[in-house]
């Protein structure tokens, strides 16, 4: 698959487009051409031409309920038909494109020019040249031995293999490097799972494994992975500005609204949709393929210089890197927010609002769907030029590291330059003034190509000493650190999607953590319960409680949950029992259990699709409700939520005998304080369950969320304990003696999060710290007028260490003033941890932001820079490590490097201007430069980090990257060396009873006494 080309992949889904004969009830053109209708349009159609959802569903072979049966042959007809779900690659780059591109430097141009001019004019014998020898002046000293006139192809010939070598060594990285990215990337696709329903049962499937006629569950924080037509939701919304740029949230039901789009996420609810188009047919894959052939039709025009005609625009599409749909909504906003490139769909218009609703692209949008890419800009081969300018994406702020970096090599590159042109000039004025002014001698035609040898001989010269001066090595020391790194941390966890990220880690100075899952284990388990006016410290014997509270209790949980979270057998033998879908969900689930209870019996007799209303968990409700018709007309409604909110809206609570009564302020107070406060100072969360019953006539507005969620009656409070994890009180004991503040934000109670920030040691009784929440938080940062001020927020994060029952947009707020501060004289860099949709903007924000493997959305996934694969805090610890040790591993490598440089810059200058020639030749420098570059890099970027690099402070952005203590050791080793060398250079033919190798003739042989300097120089540089 992989290995067929865009134009054949193409061409065989418009193939099997024509195939109206197809067993299934729908042609791929029909479906697409369902896709593209909104709103009331899109119910009229599907209700006449299929009859409904239902109509669709029997057409596809598909059980809205059951799903497919999952047998292999029908899932390979319908990949066939109707195409798999991934989009086609863009080929990589082969070696021979690569070793094309290294040769595009500069310099190895440079040299190759010089080289080619110097082995051309080896070869060329002037005539009379015996006779006009002595004429020709000091010139002509090199070409009175024949044997040594023939050598003299010798030094052009070895340095273009030298720049063979440096071109092959650089294109073998880069094609190395590639690998290893489509192997992340590939890796990032494996990881790319998804909910259907198949033979009845819920699995995750890989997304490229969707075929049309799935039914796939939706839910909060989903990526969508294909079009699809809603069959049942519970108040779904949809964020659809990847695709049309509208930011505002669609509603999405099946009688209104129910076609759901690929690359779109469900920013609320949940429900079940059947497939109907995926891959290139799907509406992000549709943008992609015309994306693909706009950008390879304005470059064909460009090269043909001729119009192509409209009606015929070319199908052989250039992709980008192979993902399944879900990784790729950003590619969706790049294609609608080029100009014209996604107008045509199809061959007609975009749905008029859809077209309008382009000019609507908020800069915010663009830059977060771009942001999304998992890893484009590293994949090792850029974007196309034609691309580039048809997409711009935002560049993120440089790394501290290339940051530095860059400042370096450019400084670098400018002082070699300088270095270079003064030795050419200083070589060719000694040449010129000492033959024509000195010894007065004329300019002779036939002299004219020894001259012209000697001229090239000084050009090789200085382009020697440019290239000794620039460190070609830096660029691979870089890579070949961070990616080795980024390999490596992929054993301790950490999925690096942004290369620089692994580095930028290094440098954090502050970590915003999740408490739930990151600091916890997110295994929860009912410890506590507050039943019939009775404080229960352990789940108490189903006999105790009332039998109707202990019927509506058990109703209640089993019901107001998530279908799709359950708590499974173990594993193994004697293991516990697993957890799967919400962890808070499941610890209610286990404490029905421990009641006695069944709640999967519950469930079978109230289906989901029963369910009359569901009123979704999300961060503004923080609590969740399901309304139930009951037999006599009437309605129930069950809630569920953070105890201190559900119980403001409760008006009354069952008894001792399960009967309602009254529930005061008064009373409320008192349950805080006797109930709720204990229960959070043990560190357990706290969850209200409640209900209300409505009449059935007049039916309620279910509409008017405010009337609707008040008035209720408690049923009980649970106590839930997610017990810290054993390792992670090490890990933040381990950051903070490496200079890093860790701070927990939390949707949590601030007791029950002060209680677990003291367990994990972020803070320490009788420390000067701040613990406060989401309320309070805002009143200290904000103005009369509702602004956040800067200065306010300076005042609190210094000191904040537990940020509880806060919003996404607090997290958001408290890292963009941590980042903007100005207060210390170090800018802060901040790591973020995140979970949830709504954490997308923190996570963007942050240098670093770290994603759950386990435990995070789709959305919070693509926000992230690093997706912690086993959600758990140490591996962030790990990560720190790894950023440090890059940067270490790349001042190691600069130190050395540059001393050899800084020595040979010297010798070859003075050795060149006083001895018209300079002793350590270009081929013997791009020796060493290769070797260097090779062997070094890999010598001091692969060294792995160890736990002494967590004992000092972080970096920070404005510590030169060169240290004092590495100035001092490069400028001792360099002035030990050219001890050394100038001593060998000027008396080393004395030491050692040898000839001189200085001012030897043009085509003379290599010296015994230049090659001793070679050697030293070599041994000095190595060690």
């Amino acid at each position: 698959m992989g290995d067929m080309s865009n134009s054949d992949f193409y061409a065989k889904n418009q193939r099997n487009e024509d195939n109206h004969a197809s067993p299934f009830g729908c042609s791929v053109m029909e479906l697409r051409s369902l896709m593209e209708l909104r709103g009331t349009e899109a119910v009229v159609k599907l209700q006449e031409d299929y009859g409904g959802v239902e109509g669709l569903c029997k057409r596809l072979k598909t059980s809205p309920t059951e799903g497919l049966a999952g047998a292999q042959p029908d899932l390979d007809k319908r990949k066939e038909l109707y195409g798999k779900n991934l989009i086609p690659p863009k080929k990589p780059k082969t070696f021979l494109q690569l070793v094309w591109e290294a040769l595009q430097d500069v310099t190895l141009i440079i040299l190759e020019i010089a080289a080619l001019i110097s082995l051309g004019l080896s070869f060329y014998h002037p005539p009379g040249e015996r006779g006009g020898g002595e004429s020709c002046g000091s010139a002509a000293g090199g070409v009175e031995d024949e044997g040594e006139a023939d050598a003299g192809w010798i030094e052009g010939a070895a340095i273009l293999l030298s720049v063979v070598c440096v071109v092959l060594v650089t294109a073998f990285n880069d094609w190395s490097k590639e690998k290893q990215f489509r192997g992340l990337q590939s890796r990032i696709e494996q990881e790319q799972k998804f909910q259907v329903v198949r033979a009845g049962q819920v699995i995750q499937l890989p997304v490229a494994d969707i075929v049309v006629g799935d039914i796939a569950q939706v839910k909060y924080g989903d990526l969508l992975p294909a079009d699809g037509v809603l069959i049942q939701g519970n108040d779904v919304k949809i964020d659809e500005s990847s695709l049309t740029g509208e930011s505002d949230h669609v509603k999405k039901n099946a009688d209104k609204d129910p076609m759901l789009l690929s690359g779109t996420h469900v920013m609320e609810g949940s429900g079940r949709m059947v497939v109907t188009a995926v891959g290139v047919n799907s509406q992000t894959g549709i943008i992609f393929t015309l994306l693909g052939a706009g950008a390879e039709e304005e470059e064909k025009k460009e090269k043909k210089g001729e119009a192509v005609e409209d009606g015929h625009q070319n199908t052989d599409c250039s992709h980008p890197p192979i993902h399944p749909i879900a990784t790729i909504a950003t590619d969706g906003a790049a294609g609608i927010n080029a100009p014209g490139s996604a107008s045509l769909i199809n061959g007609k218009m975009q749905d008029g609002n859809m077209e309008s609703n382009q000019i609507k692209v908020k800069k915010q949008d663009g830059a977060a769907a771009m942001e999304m890419q998992p890893l484009k800009s590293a994949e090792g081969g850029e974007t196309d030029e034609k691309e580039r300018k048809k997409v711009s994406v935002p560049k993120k702020e440089k790394s501290v590291l290339q940051g530095k970096l860059t400042k370096l090599a450019v400084q670098i590159g400018k002082a070699g330059l300088l270095m270079s042109a003064i030795t050419v000039i200083i070589l060719v004025l000694y040449f010129a003034i000492d033959n024509f002014v000195m010894q007065k001698r004329a300019w002779l035609t036939e002299c004219t190509p020894i001259y012209i040898q000697y001229f090239v001989k000084f050009f090789i010269i200085g382009v020697t000493v440019l290239v000794v001066a620039v460190p070609e090595g830096l660029p691979l020391a870089v890579t070949i650190s961070l990616a080795y790194s980024v390999k490596k941390m992929m054993k301790d966890n950490n999925l690096v999607r942004h290369l620089d990220a692994c580095e930028t880690m290094g440098n954090a100075t502050a970590i915003c953590s999740d408490k739930t899952g990151t600091l916890t284990t997110n295994r929860m388990t009912a410890v506590q319960c507050y039943v019939g006016d009775v404080h229960y410290k352990e789940i108490p014997d189903p006999g105790a409680l009332p039998p109707k509270s202990l019927d509506l209790l058990a109703n209640s949980i089993s019901i107001n949950s998530a279908y799709t979270t359950k708590i499974l057998p173990a594993d193994k033998e004697g293991g516990l029992p697993k957890q799967v879908g919400n962890k808070t969900e499941c610890g209610l689930l286990g404490l029905v259990l421990d009641l006695k209870r069944d709640y999967q019996s519950i469930r079978n007799q109230l289906p989901e699709e029963k369910l009359y209303k569901v009123y979704t968990f999300n961060s503004v409700r923080k609590s969740m409700s399901t309304v139930v018709k009951l037999s006599d007309g009437s309605f129930r409604m069950y809630s569920k939520g953070a105890s201190e909110i559900v119980l403001k809206k409760c008006s009354h609570i069952l008894n001792e005998v399960g009967e309602s009564r009254v529930f005061r302020p008064r009373d409320k107070d008192d349950m805080v304080k006797k109930v709720i406060e204990p229960m959070a100072c043990d560190g357990l969360r706290t969850i209200c369950v409640a209900y209300r019953d409505f009449a059935g006539s007049p039916e309620p507005n279910w509409e008017d969320e405010n009337n609707i969620l008040s008035d209720l009656t408690a049923i009980c409070v649970v106590g839930i304990e997610d017990p810290v994890r054993p390792e992670v009180p090490d890990a933040i004991q381990k950051c903070q003696r490496a200079g890093i503040t860790v701070r927990m934000v939390t949707g949590d109670n601030i007791n029950t999060a002060r209680a677990i920030a003291i367990k994990c040691g972020i803070i320490h009784p009788g420390e000067d710290f701040l613990c406060i929440d989401g309320k309070e938080f805002n009143r200290r940062i904000r103005n009369e007028k509702g602004e956040v001020e800067q200065e306010r927020i300076d005042k609190v994060w210094p000191k904040l260490r537990v940020l509880a029952r806060s919003s996404p947009t607090d997290k958001h707020t408290l890292v963009k003033g941590i980042i903007d501060s100005t207060m210390v004289d170090q800018r802060q860099v901040v790591a973020v941890t995140g979970d949830g949709t709504n954490d997308g903007p923190a996570l963007k924000k942050a240098d670093v932001g770290f994603a759950m493997g386990i435990a995070g959305t789709d959305v919070a996934k693509e926000a992230s820079d690093i997706i912690l694969t086993d959600d758990n805090f140490s591996s962030i610890v790990k990560a720190v490590m790894w950023g440090r040790n890059v940067y270490d591993s790349i001042s190691k490598f600069l130190q050395f490097q540059l001393t050899v440089n800084v020595v040979a810059v010297i010798v070859a200058f003075t050795g060149a201007c006083i001895t018209q020639d300079s002793p350590l030749k270009a081929v013997q420098m791009l020796w060493v430069n290769l070797i260097m570059d090779t062997f070094a890099s890999l010598a001091l970027a692969t060294e792995p980090p160890t736990e002494s690099l967590l004992r000092r402070r972080p970096y920070g952005r404005n510590k030169p990257l060169i240290s004092s203590t590495m100035t001092k050791n490069i400028l001792g080793h360099g002035v030990y060396q050219l001890i050394i060398i100038f001593t060998l250079l000027f008396v080393g033919e004395q030491i050692f009873d040898i000839d001189s190798g200085r001012n030897a003739p043009l085509h003379a042989p290599p010296s015994e006494h230049y090659t001793i300097i070679f050697n030293t120089f070599r041994h000095d540089a190595a060690f």
